[in-house]
């Protein structure tokens, strides 16, 4: 099939017809026309999909944004557990374990290193690794800290209960009653013994009572002693633990036996005037790693103040004529 198409002849300025095939005019007006249209959609394609993405990057690219958010979120959770155990691991050191006189936990302790190999190498080469990698090592520093801190807080725990028991065992009150009381006779401290006519160290105090009053456990702890010493006559001593003991010298009677435990406030013999003593009374000691104490330093518990008060009076106006 041919088409008519008809060009100006410039030398004789006529127009002249030409016949034109269909082949040509696909050849040369349609097909360049279309193959640049093809050119223009392919082009117009790899820009699209290079700026624009396909449908699968567009959702990896969407769920990387929200483990990003994620990974932001979580680093901000860490850093207020990190607040949180900061201010525990303070309460730790600077109130709980002051409390007893234990030392604090050193830093290097709570926040010491891992060792061993690369913990984090599975985590490196990608795009976001460095917040990974950041997120699970504050979460390791944090686990440390956690078991750090829980093993404290079990040390402070025995630390109480053995507070308990000592406070409990420490002699805390006078080895007679207030109202069995008679008088306080020889003092702590140097002075002139009655019976052996010399000047020695009185290791105790002299609490004067009827004879067959009853005698105080002054903390809890085990019998030491139960028997008839040189000097004390009838004589108790008690181990209290922790370095103390105390001793309850010139009983009438004995009532507990080598190795019974005590407590305070238990009745474990009886006033009386036994060994190097000239009236009944109880000579009572507190030593601490054997080192004899002012038993008047002891008596916390039991007396008021006004009645610590006259004891610690009367024991500077004392008469030692009938005491040991």
């Amino acid at each position: 099939m041919q088409s008519n198409k008809y060009t100006l002849n410039p030398k004789t300025l006529q127009y002249e017809q030409h016949k034109v095939s269909i082949a040509n005019i696909i050849s040369k007006q349609i097909l360049p026309r279309f193959a640049s249209a093809i050119v223009l959609g392919i082009g117009l394609g790899i820009l699209a999909t290079y700026y624009v993405g396909s449908p699968a990057e567009l959702g990896a690219l969407e769920q990387n944004q929200n483990l990003q958010k994620k990974f932001s979120n979580l680093t901000n959770n860490i850093s207020k557990m990190e607040m949180v155990l900061s201010d525990i691991s303070n309460r730790d050191d600077n109130s709980y374990r002051s409390v007893f006189q234990e030392a604090p936990i050193s830093q290097i302790e709570r926040r010491g290193g891992f060792g061993g190999t690369d913990r984090y190498d599975t985590l490196r080469g990608f795009a976001n690794s460095n917040i990974m990698i950041g997120a699970a090592y504050k979460l390791d520093v944090i686990s440390k800290q956690i078991i750090v801190q829980s093993k404290s807080f079990n040390d402070v725990k025995k630390l109480v209960i053995n507070k308990e028991k000592m406070l409990a065992s420490i002699p805390s009150i006078q080895p007679i009653a207030v109202k069995d009381l008679t008088r306080f006779g020889s003092p702590f401290g140097m002075r002139f013994h009655p019976i052996l006519q010399i000047s020695r160290m009185h290791a105790g105090v002299d609490l004067t009572a009827p004879e067959g009053t009853p005698i105080y456990a002054t903390g809890n702890g085990v019998v030491a002693v139960s028997g008839v010493e040189s000097g004390y006559g009838n004589v108790v001593k008690i181990n209290h633990g922790w370095g103390y003991l105390t001793v309850y010298g010139h009983c009438s009677k004995l009532l507990v036996k080598q190795g019974d435990k005590v407590k305070r406030g238990d009745v474990i013999a009886l006033v009386g005037s036994t060994g190097l003593s000239q009236a009944p009374h109880c000579h009572y000691e507190v030593r601490i790693n054997n080192v004899p104490n002012n038993p008047l330093n002891f008596y916390k518990d039991g007396l008021t103040e006004e009645q610590y008060q006259a004891a610690l009076n009367a024991s500077f106006n004392f008469d030692d004529n009938f005491e040991d």
